[in-house]
């Protein structure tokens, strides 16, 4: 085989699986305009159109689909298999791709930043911030970061963090216009954030103490998909809000937030680095799980 058609043929794998043009140049270090000029070649070549694409939109035809089915596995094996060279170098080299809510972008990964770039000066480290759960293997990235009732059972899972907690907190001001809740149904006479979910779905509070459980579907006049935006409302005296325990930490203990129902918010498990279960693990994301892990 030729090097321009195992380019192609590359350019072709990496567009069927990002379904997209720039995420596909970015994944192979490449201009889009190359890309796209591989793919109408190699489309021109084989005599058959691999990829529908619209203003919106690139997807596999019925042929591309077929043509994935046999280069992914194939590509997948040599991507491994140059991988292992790793294994004799210096220091880990390579790009890592990773998927996880922005909460704990900002408070597991965020910290250790300039730790890792500087002990691995040849990783790369592409983040992306989702807090919808994704199929990390479809969208092709190395790891995600989630709760660990959030891990599928195939998947090899590190925890990251120590046990978590949720908070409920308001700021002091709201709590000078209300008396705090003593139990989850008071809730019912306070203004809450809500946190609605990229399905379109609200989330219920839940609570627990002994036996006692109790789920609230919240009211408020905020509804928002964010955390640190519900930070921030809470901060303003919007309501109250439901979030990490580890995420308001110094607003707790400087007082900028008060928090109530604690003895109703056990702990339970934290949150885990999770990535396919394979015999072969990038050496990158080796470093990365050796960093991160408690």
């Amino acid at each position: 085989m030729k090097g321009s058609e195992f380019a192609e043929l590359a350019a072709f794998v990496a567009v069927a699986q990002e379904r997209n043009f720039r995420r596909a140049a970015a994944r192979l270090g490449l201009m889009p305009s190359t890309v796209s000029h591989s793919l109408r070649a190699l489309e021109t070549r084989l005599g058959v159109r691999l990829l529908n694409r619209t203003t919106r939109s690139v997807s596999p035809t019925a042929a591309g689909e077929q043509l994935l089915s046999q280069l992914a596995p194939a590509f997948g094996d040599i991507s491994r298999a140059v991988e292992t060279v790793n294994d004799f170098r210096g220091k880990p080299t390579g790009t890592v791709r990773l998927n996880m809510p922005r909460l704990v972008a900002l408070g597991v990964l965020a910290p250790r930043f300039g730790e890792f770039t500087r002990t691995y000066p040849d990783v790369t480290l592409e983040v992306t911030v989702e807090d919808a759960l994704v199929d990390i293997v479809g969208r092709r990235f190395d790891a995600g970061i989630r709760l660990g009732e959030n891990v599928g059972q195939d998947m090899v899972a590190v925890r990251v963090t120590p046990d978590q907690r949720l908070a409920i907190v308001g700021s002091p001001a709201y709590f000078r216009e209300r008396a705090p809740p003593r139990g989850p149904l008071d809730l019912k006479d306070h203004r809450c954030v809500g946190y609605r979910l990229s399905t379109g779905a609200l989330v219920r509070w839940e609570f627990e103490r002994g036996e006692e459980k109790h789920t609230v579907a919240v009211n408020g006049p905020l509804v928002l998909e964010d955390s640190e935006l519900m930070r921030r409302a809470a901060l303003d005296g919007v309501g109250l809000i439901c979030t990490m325990e580890s995420h308001v930490t110094e607003e707790l203990r400087e007082g900028r937030l008060v928090r109530v129902l604690e003895d109703w918010c056990p702990p339970f498990p934290g949150f885990f680095l999770y990535y396919p279960s394979r015999r072969h693990v990038p050496a990158a994301l080796r470093a990365l799980i050796d960093m991160l892990k408690v």
